[in-house]
């Protein structure tokens, strides 16, 4: 089954089914992390400007505390204390044993204010940014309960069974070869959409902008620099990454997120910048002169809108590993497995084009939904 690509011009403010009247949307994201809430948010910009009313929801909100807890503090501790625990968890999702159930049953207690969202915002179409809400989407979808189309937009280059459920209408992708990799893997279309990431990622900054913030970096006039990222919440062991990098001749520049005693441990390496949670990153794409990731996620797809070269190195597990396996195959960045591999794909990127490459926009498909003829198409 191929990927099937969609890039409808984007919808008049109102919703033709009601004149005058602004279509109303629904976005539900998942806190954990930064990505889900990141293109959620960017969704809803967007959607705002086209004269939609976007309302954004949290699913740690529709679950009790302790389980919210357990979703987002469960997360950073597997992967960073037990990683081939959360990789075993990843892969058994994959199936419908115990897992699969209980996982099915964290998402069927997220039901009942996901429901009241429904009946508070009246929404046309409701999007998740979030797995286990497109889960709970699906089943209100089956069971009447949601009446408008549902649309999950995967913020993975790599296709997971959490992200699918047919109940939801259309499972939108970043790229093509994640398009791909979900028709072949589950042999059910996938809608090529586009990033939703700020429009600023792909604006080149002023020469005298560029020159003020490798100053306010102390980056001086030198090898080339390398940004390292490892999410928001700084997972993965990343002091190896910076030593082999700064091995390989080039200067590490290294995002820590929110994690404070990364960053201790990275300023302590000889030559090597330690930064911990900035709004600023497109500044710092500009800056760097390629991107060295362990997950796959938004800072992956900034890098794309950025024409920043890309480069996988010790992927943490689970979703991690299985977007670098997507990512590599479809030679949008290379996985080095070893230092000396490292070396080799970071001096080859040095070489590449930093043109931005021609992009959707998933606001044009959500929009879209709102014809009565593309609800359950996809």
């Amino acid at each position: 089954m191929t990927a099937q690509l969609t890039t409808p011009p984007l919808a008049p403010p109102a919703d033709p089914a009601r004149p005058g009247v602004r279509p109303r949307v629904l976005v539900i994201s998942g806190s954990v992390g930064a990505g889900h809430d990141g293109a959620a948010n960017e969704l809803a910009a967007r959607l705002a400007v086209e004269g939609a009313e976007v309302v954004v929801r949290d699913f740690l909100d529709a679950v009790p505390h302790l389980v919210a807890r357990f979703l987002r503090d469960g997360y950073t501790g597997s992967v960073t204390h037990v990683p081939y625990a959360f990789e075993y968890l990843f892969r058994r999702l994959e199936r419908r044993g115990l897992l699969w159930r209980v996982e099915q049953a964290l998402c069927a207690a997220a039901a009942p204010a996901m429901s009241s969202w429904v009946t508070d915002v009246r929404p046309d179409v409701v999007v998740s940014t979030y797995p286990l809400a497109s889960q709970t989407l699906g089943a209100l979808r089956l069971d009447g309960r949601l009446g408008a189309p549902a649309m999950t937009y995967l913020t993975d280059p790599a296709v997971h069974a959490s992200w699918l459920h047919p109940g939801v209408d259309a499972h939108l992708t970043v790229t093509a070869a994640t398009a791909a990799q979900g028709a072949l893997d589950y042999g059910r279309p996938f809608t090529l959409a586009g990033p939703l990431v700020p429009s600023r990622f792909g604006a080149p900054l002023p020469l005298d902008v560029l020159v003020d913030v490798r100053r306010e970096l102390g980056l001086t006039a030198g090898p080339p620099v390398v940004l390292i990222v490892a999410g928001s919440l700084g997972l993965g062991d990343l002091l190896p990454t910076v030593r082999d990098v700064a091995a390989a001749g080039l200067t590490p520049l290294v995002l820590c997120g929110r994690n404070a005693a990364l960053r201790r441990r990275v300023a302590a390496e000889p030559g090597t910048v330690a930064l911990g949670w900035r709004t600023d990153v497109h500044r710092l794409m500009q800056v760097a002169d390629v991107l060295v990731h362990n997950a796959g996620g938004l800072s992956c797809t900034e890098a794309w809108v950025a024409g920043l070269p890309t480069v996988t190195y010790r992927p943490i597990p689970g979703h991690g590993r299985a977007n670098a396996r997507v990512l590599h195959e479809a030679a949008l960045a290379p996985w080095a497995r070893t230092p000396a591999e490292l070396a080799h794909c970071l001096r080859a990127a040095l070489g590449r084009d930093r043109t931005p490459p021609a992009l959707g926009d998933p606001t044009s498909v959500v929009l879209a939904a709102l014809l009565p003829s593309a609800v359950g198409v996809a």
